[in-house]
């Protein structure tokens, strides 16, 4: 019996570590919207991030808010034909019996996509015309990052902050409620970190500014310099 638990346990373990490994996909959807795939493994941002907590806030957070989405926009065929940014741009247009659920689920999975693209890196710092733009706006990456956790770490129970970008090329730090998204404002987003408790209380449980200081150790600078490089170029979306 010994033997066989050893293998048991040796294969489940061995299962664990494949479907780590492995990209997360979603689901067909069932309306307009779809939960982006994972680019990477759960386990890909370990060093900001346990694999539990990513599995747990994409695929049934995130995943929710889509399905959320989708019921809301059912009998409204305009509107499910907007791309996301553009419908929450125009979210005050929207009837008042679901501009409620558009706004927090429209919000939350704008802020979830932009969310898994920038993550999955090895932090370190931008190079180019992105870290041109953040020496000219915050004099260096260092002020930019505590200017930036400080607004993260103020967010009164949960929210965002964000790091906007104008077609210029403008950067700037913004605080926002709940899943409120910078689109909402007309403002284009190049970061955002998300400090809702369920995204981070499984490892960190209160300690909230321990997380914001290691999420900078898993950022994509490419992701983000090509995010930056859209905004100027008017073809960033969400």
């Amino acid at each position: 019996m010994t033997h066989l638990t050893r293998r048991a346990l040796f294969g489940a373990t061995a299962l664990a570590a494949t479907a780590a490994a492995i990209p997360a996909r979603a689901q067909a959807p069932a309306g307009p919207h779809r939960l982006p795939d994972l680019p990477y493994a759960f386990a890909a941002n370990e060093a900001a991030i346990d694999a539990r907590t990513m599995e747990l806030h994409w695929r049934f957070h995130h995943g929710a808010q889509v399905n959320n989405l989708n019921a809301a926009l059912r009998d409204h065929g305009q509107l499910a034909a907007l791309p996301l940014d553009r419908l929450l741009m125009t979210l005050p247009q929207a009837p008042d019996s679901i501009r409620t659920a558009l706004r927090n689920n429209g919000g939350g999975h704008a802020n979830h996509s932009m969310f898994w693209e920038i993550m999955g890196g090895a932090g370190g710092e931008p190079s180019g015309d992105l870290l041109a733009a953040i020496t000219r706006d915050f004099g260096d990456l260092a002020t930019l990052r505590t200017r930036f956790n400080a607004a993260a770490n103020s967010v009164f129970g949960s929210g965002w902050a964000f790091l906007t970008v104008t077609q210029a090329g403008g950067l700037a730090i913004v605080q926002k409620g709940g899943q409120d998204n910078p689109l909402m404002d007309g403002n284009r987003v190049l970061i955002g970190n998300d400090v809702w408790e369920h995204a981070y209380y499984l490892r960190y449980q209160n300690r909230r500014a321990e997380y914001t200081a290691n999420w900078w150790n898993v950022l994509d600078w490419q992701k983000i310099a090509a995010r930056y490089a859209a905004a100027k170029a008017g073809t960033l979306t969400v």
